[in-house]
C-alpha cells in the first residue's frame, strides 16, 4: 500500500495495492542473514526469497553454510543478523512453522512405532487434523502403503527415507524444506521424489531443496541460490545461470575464413578438430543451418554436429572456482 493511501483512512486503493493485498506473501522471504560461530563466519550476508508453488534449489559446497541458512529459516538457529519471514509471519513466531514441512539430511524415528505411527504422532504435534485415510495416502505417495503396519526398525535406510518424507507432507504444509531428500534412495526412488515435488508445484507447494545431487537439482528446480563460504556466490533462474547452448562440431580442412566465420557465430574454443561455439542463450531456429551451410560452402568437412548446453555442475565449478579459496 502506498504512504499516502495508508495515511487516509477511506482513500480508494490503486490497482497496485489492490493486486499486493491479494497476492500471498512470498512462502519464504530472508535478508541479510549473518551468523557467527566464535571466529567463523556460517553465514554472512545471505538474502533470498521462494515463491509459493516454487521449487528453489540450495546448492553449494561442505560448509558454504546450507544447513545454517535452513535452522535459521526453521527457527532451530538465532541469526546475529536479519529477518526471517516465513509464509508471511517472523521466523521467530511459532505460527509461522504450523504449515511448514522439513526433512532434515539426519533424523531418526522410534525403531518400535510403524510408519502409521509416525504419522499419528507427528499429526499429533503438528496440532492439526489429517483423517486417517489421507495419512494412508501420504505413505501411498512415497511407496510405504504395504508397510505401514510393519515396524521401522527393520526399514532399511532407503525406506526410513522415504518415511521421512512422508512425515514432512503429511501435516499439509505449504512450505517444504527438504535436506538431501534422495541420498539414500534408488534411481527409482529418485525418480519418486522427482515425481513428488513436481505434483507438489502444481498444488502450488513452496520447496526449497538442499542437495548434491546436481542433476536432480536441475531436472525439478525453477531457480537456484549457491552459496559459498556463508555468501550467495550466484542465484537465479537455471536459464539466467546457465546461460546459452553450445554447439560442438567435428571439422576437417578448416582455412581461417572458416574458423572467421565460426568465431563470428559467437565465442569459440578449439581442440584438434573438434570446435566448440557458444551459442546465444535463444538462437534463430535458421542460426545452425546457416552456419554449417556456409561452413560446406568454404570448403569444410563436417564430420559430425552436436548441440548442446553447459550444465549445472559445470555452472557451478565454474562458479566456486572463480570465488576461489582453498576447499581441501
Amino acid at each position: 500500500m502506498t504512504r499516502d493511501t495508508a495515511a487516509r483512512p477511506g482513500a480508494p486503493l490503486l490497482d497496485a495495492d489492490v493486486q499486493a493485498l491479494a497476492s500471498p506473501a512470498p512462502a519464504v522471504w530472508c535478508s541479510g542473514l549473518r551468523k557467527q560461530y566464535r571466529r567463523r563466519t556460517a553465514v554472512d550476508g545471505v538474502s533470498f526469497t521462494v515463491g509459493r508453488g516454487e521449487i528453489v534449489g540450495l546448492l553449494g559446497p561442505n560448509g558454504a553454510g546450507k544447513t545454517t541458512v535452513i535452522k535459521i529459516l526453521l527457527g532451530l538457529v538465532r541469526p546475529d543478523a536479519g529477518d526471517v519471514l516465513l509464509l508471511g509471519r517472523p521466523a521467530r513466531d511459532p505460527r509461522s512453522r504450523v504449515r511448514v514441512g522439513y526433512l532434515p539430511e539426519l533424523f531418526r524415528y522410534q525403531p518400535w512405532l510403524t510408519p502409521a505411527e509416525v504419522l499419528a504422532l507427528h499429526v499429533r504435534l503438528a496440532g492439526v487434523e489429517v483423517p486417517v485415510g489421507e495419512r494412508r495416502e501420504c505413505l501411498a505417495a512415497v511407496g510405504l502403503a504395504d508397510r505401514a503396519g510393519d515396524r521401522v526398525g527393520g526399514f532399511s535406510k532407503g525406506m526410513q527415507q522415504r518415511l521421512g518424507l512422508a512425515v514432512a507432507l503429511v501435516a499439509r504444509p505449504e512450505f517444504v524444506v527438504l535436506d538431501e531428500p534422495t541420498s539414500a534412495l534408488d534411481p527409482i526412488g529418485r525418480a519418486d521424489v522427482r515425481d513428488l515435488l513436481l505434483a507438489l508445484r502444481e498444488r502450488e507447494v513452496a520447496v526449497l531443496l538442499n542437495s548434491h545431487l546436481i542433476g536432480e537439482v536441475e531436472r525439478v528446480c525453477d531457480r537456484v541460490v549457491i552459496l559459498d563460504k556463508g555468501r550467495v556466490a550466484a542465484s537465479g533462474t537455471l536459464a539466467e545461470l546457465l546461460g546459452g547452448r553450445e554447439l560442438r562440431l567435428r571439422l576437417g580442412e578448416v582455412n581461417a575464413e572458416a574458423e572467421a566465420r565460426l568465431a563470428a557465430a559467437g565465442p569459440l574454443t578449439r581442440s584438434g578438430d573438434l570446435f566448440t561455439v557458444a551459442l546465444p542463450a535463444a538462437p534463430d531456429s535458421t542460426t545452425v543451418p546457416d552456419l554449417v551451410a556456409g561452413l560446406v560452402g568454404l570448403g569444410v568437412r563436417v564430420h559430425a554436429v552436436e548441440p548442446g548446453r553447459i550444465s549445472l555442475e559445470e555452472r557451478l565449478l565454474d562458479i566456486l572456482r572463480a570465488e576461489g579459496g582453498d576447499r581441501r
